[in-house]
């Protein structure tokens, strides 16, 4: 079959039984193609609950799956790659956070999005990387122990100096991985781009960024910006995509170094026989998990958080 046949029998397929096709920014672009929302983690999840759709499939990684189950409870969820994991979330168990939380009795606990149901169990309030800094200001706890992304949290945390955040060692090892002198060479090789860069890189790559958002954010930045280079600090794939929304546009990838193993582990074939019925992985989760795990969400959501 070829990667157009394979489009079109998935489009059959998921129309012939109603299923939605979830697709996050990370995956490829035949994947974004024919899927029904693509978007951030959150977002996504956000999405599948409002669509009417009973079945709906997650081409990402198993925390979203997990998030899309948690927003959705009556909905059958599938992750179309097993293998499909997080390190940052991955990192990251009950037990250690729970460890962190008795040294810091008095902290409020802010997640990240990026986290296990697990771990969303024992915190406080969730949050994403464009909400992360609204939340914890419109928060009324002063002192916040904030997991698990420690390059996030120090970016967060230069945002609101008015408050304590402690921090862990965990987050995205390919953003963590991306060095000042990257930026340098990307510079030197592209002098009149903007750096446009994700806050889960380390503090001296987010210092010298022109803007610092998450990947939606940083795709609208590009995308409304009158200037016609930009060096993209996030997940490889991001500069592909900006490449076709913009061809008139100039985008480079930071550094090779910024591609996701775990989001390019997801093929189309995966997707094809999810829907078929004889691939995928269907996320279940205890209704007691889904009920304490989705309180830090709704708190988010409460302190206005979208």
């Amino acid at each position: 079959m070829t990667i157009r046949e394979v489009q079109d029998e998935i489009i059959r397929l998921k129309k012939e039984k109603n299923i939605c096709v979830l697709a996050h920014s990370y995956q490829a672009r035949e994947i974004l193609e024919v899927a029904d929302h693509t978007g951030d983690s959150y977002k996504l999840s956000v999405l599948a609950s409002e669509d009417e759709k009973p079945t709906a499939i997650m081409c990402g990684v198993r925390f979203m799956a997990e998030t899309v189950k948690l927003l959705s409870p009556e909905k059958t969820v599938f992750l179309a790659n097993t293998e499909a994991g997080c390190p940052m979330a991955d990192g990251l168990s009950a037990e250690r956070l729970q460890k962190a939380i008795d040294k810091y009795p008095n902290a409020a606990v802010v997640c990240y999005i990026n986290t296990t149901a697990e771990v969303k169990t024992l915190s406080d309030v969730c949050v994403t990387s464009s909400s992360a800094v609204k939340i914890i200001k419109a928060m009324p706890q002063t002192e916040i122990l904030f997991v698990p992304d420690c390059n996030l949290g120090a970016y967060v945390a230069s945002q609101v100096p008015e408050k304590t955040v402690h921090l862990i060692n965990g987050g995205c090892p390919i953003h963590a991985a991306v060095s000042a002198a990257d930026v340098a060479a990307a510079k030197a090789a592209h002098p009149d781009a903007l750096l446009l860069v994700h806050p889960e890189c380390v503090p001296d790559v987010v210092n010298a960024a022109d803007y610092v958002g998450s990947t939606s954010g940083i795709y609208d930045f590009a995308l409304a910006s009158d200037k016609k280079e930009f060096i993209i600090g996030t997940e490889i794939s991001i500069a592909e995509h900006l490449q076709y929304a913009a061809p008139e546009k100039k985008f480079y990838a930071l550094t090779k170094k910024l591609m996701c193993h775990n989001m390019k582990a997801t093929t189309l074939m995966d997707l094809y026989h999810c829907l078929r019925g004889d691939g995928g992985d269907e996320i279940i989760l205890e209704p007691q998990l889904i009920t304490d795990a989705v309180k830090c969400i709704d708190e988010m959501i409460r302190l206005g958080g979208k």
